[in-house]
């Protein structure tokens, strides 16, 4: 039996990485609006617990993207299917990451989709060129953790 899982991301600012990756990907904000505010008003949170971002309350030090197609919960907004949650950690990052997201451009898209990347606040690290087996390039995101786009 297949199982489900996310992916899960130490951040610094969860919310403002959730934004970078959702506008990366295509992918849409979790919305955990309505399952806070029932929290609250039943007093099982206090608002320390919380934070606001862009208009929108997430549970402090967390935030997640999901694919668009996939369902998820409309209380929690949390989606059931291909989903990133961002949580915050106090220490840095100080080595490369083990594990990164490989981001694919559509056939002759690779300069553009690399340009969109900088336009949200991805930076280009170095280019990649295995001959026949293909060309991409290394970028980090806004918080410095490394990805490839092919």
């Amino acid at each position: 039996m297949a199982l489900g899982w996310k992916l899960v991301i130490d951040s610094t600012d969860a919310p403002a990485i959730a934004d970078f990756w959702a506008q990366a990907l295509g992918y849409e904000v979790e919305d955990p609006g309505a399952l806070i505010e029932q929290l609250l008003t039943e007093g099982h949170i206090g608002k320390e617990a919380v934070v606001e971002h862009r208009g929108r309350t997430y549970f402090r030090g967390f935030a997640a993207v999901r694919h668009p197609d996939d369902p998820f919960d409309r209380i929690s907004g949390v989606g059931l299917g291909r989903r990133l949650l961002f949580q915050d950690v106090p220490e840095g990052k100080t080595v490369k990451n083990r594990l990164h997201i490989d981001v694919h451009s559509e056939p002759g898209g690779l300069v553009e989709l690399v340009s969109r990347m900088e336009g949200l606040g991805a930076v280009r690290v170095r280019e990649v060129d295995k001959g026949p087996a293909g060309h991409w390039w290394v970028m980090l995101d806004p918080e410095g953790n490394e990805f490839c786009v092919s």
